[in-house]
């Protein structure tokens, strides 16, 4: 299905994307950052909140070096307590992503994942590829609604064309 090279690509653009999105929010009030818009988790911080939780739990189920979020789903909007802690965390995270993908082996992405769903009370078995694929999809999911709510906010959005993401990225 996909492949290290692949992989390792979406590591890069991955870790590019929340560099930039930092970059943005990092600028923000808290007010502004904690604002109800509308959108899926209400506002940018929760939705960065959720984004790095999800990265976390995904990640915690194939990378023994990541630890899973405590807390259960519950917290996934209040992951972090402050803008501050979530980029601290949201760089390190991308830092074990990128570790994780340049040390695959196409072997490593074939087989299925088991895990326990928390919020569904059961045991779910997927292609371990296609858990790798979601995890990168949904980062781009969410990222997308974030760009929303910044443009919305009046603030400058991040360039997200995967064909332009630098060679150094």
């Amino acid at each position: 299905m996909i492949n290290q090279e692949y992989v390792i690509q979406m590591s890069r653009y991955n870790a590019w994307q929340n560099s930039q999105l930092n970059g943005v929010v990092q600028l923000m009030g808290e007010d502004d950052l904690v604002a109800e818009r509308g959108a899926f988790f209400g506002s940018i911080f929760a939705t960065l909140n959720h984004i790095l939780w999800g990265d976390t739990l995904w990640m915690n189920r194939w990378y023994s070096a990541v630890q899973a979020p405590k807390g259960g789903s519950a917290v996934h909007k209040a992951f972090t307590p402050n803008i501050g802690a979530w980029g601290e965390a949201r760089v390190h995270l991308d830092g074990q992503i990128r570790t994780w993908a340049q040390n695959l082996s196409d072997k490593d992405l074939r087989g299925d994942l088991e895990w326990t769903s928390d919020s569904l009370g059961t045991t779910i078995t997927q292609p371990l590829g296609l858990c790798v694929v979601h995890m990168f999809n949904h980062q781009i999911h969410h990222r997308g609604q974030i760009s929303q709510m910044l443009s919305a906010a009046g603030m400058t959005t991040p360039v997200s064309d995967l064909v332009f993401m630098p060679e150094d990225a």
